[in-house]
């Protein structure tokens, strides 16, 4: 498998197989400027700034002072000076300073993985949320295309009814599935403009229109291949995550274990101290100390115990948790291969559904214009295949968000030609007629 990511700068740009350019600045977009990312650029950088803090436990601190003041004694007058420069050192010699450095270099590593885990779910929220608008293009091209047609039935049905071809009765008939129709566009047109909104948010921008590439039809994505290996989940930002806080969580039980035993620490200062200021560095003035000092513990009233008890219970929550992400990943991986494989089922069947409408719309239409049906089953007719567009606009959206998922499930990206999902679309009819803004029948599926 790949070597795990380590910096964001190293993540897969797996969006941009989907080959839209106004995708990929869309996710570029986001990760310069969403808010969740740049908090957690900013714990990164704190945790970053421990490790320095717990590091410097091990090394030796130096330190400066001087002091100086006047006192009276009856008729005596005196001075008091001094500057002094210190330096102490705590020898690790059970290892706990080096082993909380451990804990802090590996807290820092989990909090970059938390990092890429927080880009990773953002580049799919907004592939799949870019992925939902042009379903909802694609599901209002339809609803105008049908719109168009049933206007022109209508204007058809308004020339027979003046003729005295018709009744008022299929006039009417024939307006109510004109309205019905105009009816879905409103709610169709809002739910484009809140999805658009929620992409701009996401991405940092204040809410407004999305530019779009490519269309739903023609997104290019790498097909599945067979046999994905499990050494891909290994690049999952929330498995290093877990990985790395049992790591600091193992260090930290060994740092409470070195409580059980003595701290030596070395401290010495040098410096000058005289009744005068104009002595204050000649050499009489001259004063130092050095000072071994061993310190251990004999009663803490179970505080060490407690230590102890604590770091391995954090460390066993660290391993469960760790096993838990474990199986978490491998069952996001399946449902979104299973998720994958119903969409290539289903986007089958209803294509043939499709097919089977478009050619029922037109043998209705000519059973009616001969006399041996009347209107209703053309109606009937022409709202299975309204509906099936849509099912089938759903179904190819559904699909290329499992696949949005499966690349979330393992991490990034996997090895894969690129082919379009499904060819370019002809031309909504616009006459009323079977072939309008339908999604065809037959596709180049990856599904």
């Amino acid at each position: 498998g790949s070597p795990p990511v380590a910096t964001l700068a190293e993540m897969p740009a797996w969006w941009r197989s989907f080959g839209d350019a106004e995708l990929d600045a869309l996710v570029d977009e986001g990760l310069a400027a969403n808010h969740d990312l740049r908090i957690a650029t900013a714990r990164v950088d704190e945790f970053a700034a421990r490790v320095v803090s717990a590091r410097a436990q091990g090394l030796p601190q130096v330190g400066y002072g001087a002091s100086a003041g006047r006192q009276r004694a009856g008729t005596v007058v005196g001075g008091n000076y001094s500057a002094l420069l210190s330096a102490s050192w705590e020898l690790d010699l059970w290892g706990r300073i080096r082993r909380e450095d451990e804990a802090a270099r590996a807290n820092l590593l989990a909090t970059e993985q938390a990092r890429l885990g927080v880009a990773l779910t953002l580049v799919s929220a907004v592939v799949s949320g870019y992925v939902t608008l042009l379903d909802l293009d694609r599901r209002l091209e339809i609803a105008e295309g049908t719109l168009q047609g049933r206007k022109a039935s209508v204007d058809v049905f308004q020339l027979r009814l003046e003729g005295g071809v018709v009744s008022d009765y299929e006039m009417m008939q024939v307006v109510a599935e004109y309205e019905s129709a105009a009816g879905a566009i409103p709610d169709l047109r809002q739910a484009i403009a809140q999805q658009e909104h929620a992409l701009s948010v996401l991405i940092g921008r204040n809410p407004g229109p999305i530019e779009r590439g490519r269309t739903l039809q023609t997104l290019i994505v790498p097909p599945v291949p067979s046999g994905l290996p499990s050494e891909l989940l290994t690049r999952r930002p929330d498995i290093l995550q877990s990985e790395q806080q049992l790591v600091a969580a193992n260090a930290l039980v060994g740092a409470a274990r070195a409580l059980y035993f003595p701290s030596l620490a070395l401290t010495g200062y040098g410096g000058s101290a005289s009744s005068q200021l104009d002595d204050l560095f000649s050499g009489p003035a001259r004063t130092w100390s050095f000072v071994g000092q061993l310190l251990g513990p004999i009663f803490a009233g179970g505080a060490i115990d407690s230590a102890n008890r604590q770091a391995q219970a954090r460390r066993e929550q660290s391993l469960e948790a760790y096993r838990q992400t474990i199986q978490n990943a491998f069952r996001d991986v399946d449902d979104a291969l299973a998720a994958i494989q119903t969409r290539r089922d289903l986007i089958a069947s209803l294509q043939r559904r499709v097919t089977a409408l478009e050619r029922a719309v037109v043998l209705a239409r000519e059973r009616y214009d001969n006399g041996y049906a009347d209107y209703l089953d053309v109606l009937d007719t022409e709202r299975s295949l309204f509906s099936a567009q849509l099912s089938l606009t759903t179904a190819f959206g559904d699909g290329y968000r499992a696949l949005v998922d499966l690349y979330t499930a393992l991490g990034g990206d996997w090895i894969g030609e690129v082919a379009p999902l499904a060819p370019s679309q002809p031309e909504p009819a616009q006459d009323g007629g079977s072939d309008r803004s339908r999604v065809p029948a037959t596709s180049a599926s990856p599904f």
